[in-house]
Formats: C-alpha cells, structure tokens, sequence
C-alpha cells in the first residue's frame, strides 16, 4: 500500500501529494484528509490546466460578481472549472472565511453553497437535509427536549429582538458558528448563517434553510465541527441527513437507533 501511495505522488494526485508534505515536516498540522464523508476533497488539476489557467478564470467569475445583472450560468461553469484551485486553497492554507469570501465571493451565493456540496459529496444539500426533517422532526425534537445531552441547538442559535441597537461585532462576539434569528414580537423576520465571528449570510427565509446552509457552508469552507458541538452536528449529517452514517460514533449511533426505534 506504501508503495502504491508513493507512485500516486509521483503521478500528481493531490491528497496525497499534501499529505507527503505535511507527514515529512516538524509541522503540527494534521493530514489533509476527508473529515467529513467527502468523495471528492481534494481534486487534481484538469488535464492540460495549470494554476495560472485556473487563477485568470477565478479573477473573470470575481469581475462577473460585481455586475449589477449577474450572469448565474456562467458564474456556475467558472465555479465547477475552478474547484480545484478553490480546494486546493482551502485545504491547504486554511484561510479565514472573509479571505475565502473575497477571492470567491460566488461561494457564498445560496445556489454556489448547493453546488459546492453536491461537487464534495455527490448529495443534493436541501434535499437530504429536509428530507431528513420530514421524516425524523418531530421525534427529533422530543429526544432533543429530554435534554438527552447529544443535541443541543441552543447553543447554535441566538435571537435578537427587532428593536435591537446592537451592532454586528457586538451579537456575533463569541460565535464561531451558528444562527441569528430576529424576531418581531413572535415572528422571525430574518435569519443569518454566521461564521467566525461574522454575519456570512442573511435575509434566509427560515430557520431549516439557514441549517441547511451552514451544513453546507461547513463542508465548502472544510471547517472542523466545534469540539462543544460536535455531537449535534454529527447527528445532523450523519442520522438527519445520511451522509458517513456508517462511521457513527458509539454515542451518535446509539441516538440515531432511540431515534428510529421511536419513528417505526
């Protein structure tokens, strides 16, 4: 297997070229590896396509982002040719997500958030993922109120009243990852997707979508689920919306059986 690892390297395949580099330093770093089910982490390069080919067809979709009449059909193909470059980026020099956002601002469009995670795992982001709440909420949501210690969303979730003063920095400090929802009395009037400290998306229609999207943020930006939350997210991807449900954590396994144990 070492040998065919080796010859994979000398033959240009990605993962492994960055991980040869990474095992052969003093570095700290972890591997460079699919954390999350991924198929496609880390893409080569297509055949006949340098860097710099890649590079000139990234700063067009960010030129085509600035018009005031998007042309979503191009931005799709530049942003599927150039998903190796973006991977590579990504996985390799971990940026922040506002320096990813500024070099790939289409990603962080709700259609490129959808492509982006059906090019990682090959499965329809809104699609399992309501598919998943169709089918396990309402016993979700019971095992969630038995405080059962595996799933907790509140954690993941904050609201702010309408009349709110406060300004961005101010109710995102301290929240890595998660939801903000605002409410007017007892209506929620807007929802946002945020992100290390920042507002990464807002104006979602409703609470489920904003889920879906940081679901699919998480996997496109290769950010690691936080430690607290760890288990809630595992549950959501791997129980609610079946991806790497074989790889389930004893406790996360025995959840998911109490959940369908309680659906049949």
């Amino acid at each position: 297997m070492g040998n065919f690892r080796q010859k994979m390297r000398v033959a240009g395949c990605s993962e492994l070229r960055v991980n040869a580099r990474t095992s052969g330093s003093t570095s700290s770093k972890r591997l460079k590896k699919a954390r999350k089910s991924e198929v496609n982490f880390l893409p080569d390069f297509p055949e006949g396509k340098a860097q710099s080919d890649l590079e000139i067809e990234r700063s067009a979709m960010v030129s085509e982002m600035k018009k005031r009449k998007v042309d979503w059909k191009q931005i799709g193909e530049m942003m599927s040719n150039t998903f190796p470059l973006r991977r590579k980026e990504i996985v390799e020099d971990e940026p922040l997500v506002t320096q990813v956002k500024d070099r790939w601002p289409a990603l962080f469009s709700e259609r490129q958030i959808e492509a982006e995670f059906a090019r990682l795992t090959s499965v329809d982001l809104k699609g399992s993922f309501f598919a998943g709440l169709d089918q396990y909420l309402a016993k979700f949501l019971e095992l969630y109120k038995a405080k059962n210690g595996i799933v907790d969303l509140t954690r993941l979730m904050r609201c702010l009243n309408d009349d709110a003063t406060d300004d961005e920095d101010t109710f995102t400090r301290g929240m890595k990852v998660g939801v903000v929802m605002v409410k007017d009395g007892e209506d929620i009037i807007d929802t946002s997707v945020v992100l290390e400290e920042a507002v990464i998306l807002s104006d979602l229609k409703d609470i489920p979508r904003a889920f879906a999207l940081l679901m699919g943020l998480l996997f496109a930006l290769n950010i690691d689920y936080p430690k607290e939350l760890r288990y809630t997210f595992e549950v959501i991807q791997k129980v609610l919306m079946n991806i790497g449900g074989g790889q389930c954590s004893s406790l996360v396994h025995g959840f998911r059986n109490r959940l369908l144990r309680k659906t049949m």
